[in-house]
């Protein structure tokens, strides 16, 4: 169910995690590294009382904090292009918990809700539609029609140097007291190692039973995926009706008037100072979040709700100064996007890559300009 939600928030996810640790990579040794203020040995000890991930705490040194991040980097690239998505979600959750749980008051609700849809995605089938899996799936049918298939050397190897990393993630987690994690990562690579097993040597009943148990895996990460955003919204939306500042409409007022969120001065005071347009806006919010997870089952409104929480989500991103969080909650809602808006949106950004790909070079002019007749090869002209 939903390939083309879960692809939608595939991509939107690892974009989120790549433009933070881009953006951040000139402090990343103050957040996470070595020259935080939040030191290693202070997180080893905190680590030992809640029994968090991170392979961060495997060594202080600066050399392997430089691997950990560059890979956490790498691994969402990878991602965001749907590249042995089974495999490289792995790499991408455990990229995420290791810097997050490294240094645990760095972040906000973006973070939280990053933190759980990286260890959601594992179990979710998000590489179906709109990346480099279907298309190789797409080229072993075209294979499988009588066309000449070429023999997959990456999925064994990718698949033997994880097994190694995980031998050393399960030393590791006997040191720390970590244990579901590793059992998660130990389920996961032998049901890997069971799955190409199956489709080499077994493809018939075995294949069957192996995808079906994989569907129902992604259609209940899919729901809980779901019932996050819900949660979400609904606990938001009726804790802040509890507070008077939000029941007199006065409560965006006052993050309009603090420096620390005010990117843009100017529009933030030009809001600020309207007290019918800061009155609306505030109530808005709350009807918003309490209304939305009730509309789940009215397709209309479900819909326009969903656009005025991504634009509002927009809007804090411009006001606030907060991009990160309001990429990680807009990525979070395109999982209620219609499968039409999508299809259709993909299809759009296909169009538009091929028109850049037939678009004439400079000094260059199609052939079916200058003669007439239908699109040929293109000639340097004059």
């Amino acid at each position: 169910m939903g390939p083309y939600q879960t692809a939608i928030v595939r991509i939107g996810f690892s974009l989120t995690w790549l433009v933070f640790l881009l953006r951040e990579l000139p402090f990343r040794h103050e957040l996470y590294g070595p020259d935080g203020p939040w030191s290693w040995e202070m997180a080893r000890r905190l680590i030992a009382d809640n029994r968090s991930f991170t392979v961060l705490m495997w060594s202080d040194g600066r050399l392997w904090f430089e691997l950990v991040y560059g890979l956490a980097a790498l691994s969402a690239v990878l991602l965001l292009l749907g590249w042995r998505t089974r495999a490289v979600s792995v790499v991408f959750m455990a990229g995420v918990l290791s810097l997050q749980n490294r240094s645990v008051f760095v972040g906000d609700g973006g973070d939280n809700v990053l933190h759980l849809a990286a260890i959601y995605l594992v179990l979710t089938r998000c590489s179906q539609v709109w990346s480099l899996d279907a298309r190789r799936a797409a080229r072993a049918a075209r294979a499988a029609a009588g066309e000449p298939a070429r023999r997959d050397r990456v999925g064994p190897l990718l698949w033997t140097v994880l097994g190694g990393f995980l031998l050393a993630t399960t030393w590791f987690s006997q040191v720390t007291g970590e244990w579901w994690l590793p059992v998660l990562l130990w389920v996961l690579w032998l049901g890997n190692g069971l799955w190409w097993l199956v489709c080499r040597f077994a493809p018939g009943e075995p294949r069957t039973l192996l995808d079906a148990l994989a569907n129902l895996a992604h259609n209940t990460a899919l729901v809980v995926i779901m019932a996050e955003v819900c949660l979400i919204y609904a606990t938001a939306g009726w804790y802040k009706i509890q507070g008077s500042r939000w029941q007199d409409g006065t409560a965006l007022f006052y993050p309009l008037n603090l420096d620390y969120f005010t990117p843009w001065p100017a529009l933030s005071e030009l809001l600020g100072t309207s007290g019918v347009m800061v009155m609306l806006l505030t109530y808005g919010t709350v009807i918003v979040q309490v209304a939305f997870p009730f509309t789940l089952f009215h397709r209309k409104v479900k819909n326009v709700l969903l656009v005025a929480m991504m634009l509002e989500h927009a809007g804090i991103a411009v006001l606030l100064g907060l991009p990160v969080f309001s990429l990680a909650m807009i990525s979070a809602d395109a999982v209620f996007l219609p499968t039409p808006f999508l299809v259709a949106l993909g299809a759009r950004v296909v169009r538009g890559r091929d028109r850049l790909r037939r678009r004439t070079p400079a000094g260059t002019v199609p052939e079916q300009r200058r003669t007439g007749e239908e699109p040929g090869p293109r000639t340097l002209v004059g």
